[in-house]
């Protein structure tokens, strides 16, 4: 009988648990919605509930599986196996690895959920293949995973890699973990969105008024791109400047890091040349390595929704680096 993992992608709005083979391939699934607020007893009961669920259907024990690998918010000690402090969720020193392997019966491995999904873009996607890889998902705020030598970067206290929290404007916009000018609040997919509204409440006259429909709660990262691609000069501008900061952070971590690999994930990524293409111009004037023989390769993220699962699926893989 071929041996399993699963991977749960615990997010503040759906669980989804994913049955992986050795090929990292996603065999099946299950979700259900997290439900917050609640305790974390029942959240629990709710990742333990999906896993039973795939192992009954594909009629296997929880002791047949390698592991279970958790993706979750928050700081994550890896080591210890508990999330020191998740503020999504309102959890502190929650001991989920030592709770879900009283509930399962098998190993359990926990990751802090960017980290995760990083380490499936490095196992099955984008960075495959590379020994240093960064990803970044561009969504309501800037994710950040790093792979060293093959494995998770998490720093001594389980809290490194929050890229999105470097400062590209020193002094500027207030962010919600307490510093101003985070490279998130200028480059992340939210930040794409409010800048359209506010170029839209000023130019009351262009495509993108027609595209909403008139109703700016319709407005999303994607509005200024489809004007873009329609010929709309203001859209044009909006993405530009939003993408020099994208880039800016970009060549940062270039600067920092050096890795292979470099890939850019969430929905905004589905944009492809349009998005990457001026990055890449950007980096390859700025960076300090600009006339080094190599460079790093920078891409659209392969696994979409995927990453998370595949990512804490392969944890266990970590031990055997």
């Amino acid at each position: 009988m071929e041996q399993y993992t699963i991977g749960v992608d615990l997010g503040g709005t759906t669980i989804t648990a994913g049955l992986v083979d050795k090929d990292h391939n996603i065999v099946d699934r299950a979700s259900c919605l997290t439900g917050l607020p609640r305790p974390s007893e029942e959240v629990e009961q709710e990742i333990a509930g999906l896993c039973r669920q795939l192992a009954e259907k594909h009629q296997f024990a929880m002791s047949d599986l390698k592991w279970v690998g958790i993706g979750t918010p928050g700081s994550v000690n890896s080591e210890s196996g508990v999330v020191e402090f998740n503020a999504n969720f309102g959890y502190n020193d929650w001991a989920l690895q030592a709770n879900m392997e009283a509930l399962l019966g098998c190993k359990v491995y926990i990751e802090n959920d960017a980290n995760a999904a990083a380490y499936g873009e490095y196992i099955a996607g984008a960075a495959k293949g590379a020994k240093y890889a960064v990803a970044i998902t561009l969504g309501t705020g800037i994710g950040g995973g790093i792979i060293i030598d093959g494995k998770i970067f998490a720093g001594f206290n389980y809290a490194g890699a929050e890229l999105g929290h470097t400062v590209v404007v020193k002094g500027g916009r207030p962010c919600m973990c307490g510093r101003r000018g985070c490279w998130e609040k200028y480059a992340s997919a939210r930040a794409l969105t409010e800048d359209t509204r506010a170029a839209m409440l000023a130019n009351p006259d262009n495509m993108m008024w027609k595209l909403v429909g008139g109703d700016l709660t319709k407005v999303g990262a994607k509005t200024a791109f489809d004007a873009l691609h329609a010929g709309d000069e203001l859209a044009k501008t909006v993405v530009s400047n939003w993408i020099e900061y994208v880039a800016c952070g970009i060549t940062d971590v270039v600067n920092i890091f050096q890795p292979e690999v470099i890939c850019i994930g969430g929905g905004v990524s589905a944009q492809g040349e349009t998005l990457l293409g001026p990055i890449r111009e950007y980096v390859d004037r700025e960076e300090y390595a600009r006339n080094g023989k190599k460079r790093t390769v920078i891409k659209a993220a392969e696994l979409k929704n995927d990453a998370g699962v595949l990512g804490a699926a392969s944890l266990g893989e970590q031990q055997l680096v």
